[in-house]
């Protein structure tokens, strides 16, 4: 699910087959992109980095695999990512499948089921067909090894997602969607992750964050600080091409 209103992704048809190798990013990539979403093929290649080296430090603390926890699961795209990523480790994929043009609602869900299921994920993939905000606070399965963010898009919904990363274990990866091309997202940020203590900044593919769950040095928040003209940039951008969208114009927003 993202809630970004920018034109998706190209691929109009879902999957067709299960890389034969899931540490090879292309043919993971190969298998994601037949998904319609938001997520471009370097963000893809971070979340599937992540994923791994998650389930690889799980592994070796004696683990069965790593919990990975997505917030936004529109049709899968970055699902399948995550958990063709780390094939011993469970995705839990968090989604409310809302009504409306925008979000798809219950003919999103069973594009996500089916897709999921051609990329022979199923068995790796808890769904939480909820709101994040409502499930946050009765979370008992455990500490999260890696946080993936890309929910609803404004300031409120993004400050209590941002609460999840109490759950997360230290020194583990929080990756956060549409960081610097959302205003409620970069407001949302600004408010709880520059001035706050639980996240520091580490460094973004295009407008996907990447943080580690700890206290922030000053140089961190420096880091995070110092994206924040490329984001009046984007949303500078944005403006103009709705305002061109009146005329026809369908160039899809910068991430």
């Amino acid at each position: 699910m993202s809630y970004c209103p920018a034109v998706p992704v190209n691929s109009p048809h879902p999957a067709e087959a299960v890389p034969s190798d899931s540490s090879d990013f292309s043919s993971v990539f190969a298998v994601a992109e037949n998904i319609k979403g938001w997520l471009t093929r370097a963000q893809a290649a971070s979340l599937w980095r992540e994923a791994r080296a998650a389930q690889s430090r799980a592994l070796e603390a004696g683990a069965s695999g790593a919990r990975i926890v997505e917030i936004g699961s529109h049709q899968g795209r970055s699902t399948v990512v995550l958990a063709l990523a780390a094939p011993a480790s469970t995705v839990v994929a968090i989604d409310p499948f809302i009504e409306g043009a925008l979000f798809g609602g219950l003919p999103t869900r069973a594009k996500f089921l089916q897709n999921i299921g051609v990329a022979g994920v199923t068995g790796r993939v808890d769904l939480r067909d909820m709101k994040s905000t409502d499930l946050r606070p009765t979370w008992q399965d455990g500490p999260i090894d890696l946080l993936y963010i890309d929910g609803k898009h404004d300031y409120w919904t993004l400050s209590d997602d941002l609460r999840w990363v109490a759950h997360v274990r230290p020194g583990s990866t929080v990756l956060i969607h549409d960081a610097f091309s959302s205003i409620g997202v970069t407001l949302g940020l600004i408010r709880h992750v520059l001035f706050g203590d639980q996240l520091r900044y580490l460094d973004r593919q295009t407008s996907l964050a990447r943080f580690e769950a700890g206290r922030p040095s000053a140089a961190d928040r420096r880091r995070l600080a110092a994206q924040l003209p490329w984001w009046a940039r984007n949303v500078a951008i944005k403006v103009v091409l709705r305002v061109a969208r009146i005329f026809g114009n369908t160039t899809p927003d910068p991430y």
